[in-house]
């Protein structure tokens, strides 16, 4: 059995360069041995699981869906503001919820501590995100790439 504890596992912090948007995670399942970029299963792992924290007046990320990723949220402390397509909806400790593909999503700590919650996702392979505020998508083949397109007639450049 592989055992870790979260209080010794390194916060790994982020910050975009305006500092619109900031946070901190504690990757569970990589101290646990989970290989991200392995495509291996068994070093993959099923799931992934991070404990995250968003200090107040910051957002996590910016609004985006995954291609083929499922993610369960766990409230453990704060509160703050899930926006999706239905909009912005509160969210404080003890609340769960789940985003399957193609749903944006994107956290917002509008409260006055820091908002913590567990992310448990299956990171399938072959994951690309869509982040429709601009116009861009990340795909994986085999590292991350961000890229942005205008959409193009199917035969173009064919014939």
């Amino acid at each position: 059995m592989r055992k870790v504890n979260t209080r010794d596992i390194a916060e790994e912090a982020w910050n975009s360069p305006k500092g619109k948007f900031g946070g901190a995670s504690r990757e569970l399942s990589v101290a646990l041995g989970r290989k991200p970029r392995s495509t291996d299963l068994i070093q993959r792992h099923p799931f992934d699981v991070e404990l995250c924290r968003i200090p107040p007046g910051k957002i996590a990320f910016p609004y985006h869906s995954h291609s083929a990723q499922w993610e369960f949220y766990h409230v453990v402390a704060g509160a703050g503001q899930v926006r999706d397509p239905q909009g912005l909806t509160p969210i404080e400790v003890g609340d769960a919820f789940l985003f399957e593909p193609g749903v944006p999503h994107q956290f917002i700590n509008d409260g006055a501590e820091d908002l913590v919650f567990y992310v448990i996702a299956d990171n399938p392979l072959g994951e690309s995100c869509h982040y429709p505020d601009s116009n861009k998508w990340m795909v994986r083949s085999p590292e991350a790439r961000l890229i942005r397109s205008e959409g193009l007639d199917y035969y173009e450049g064919e014939e």
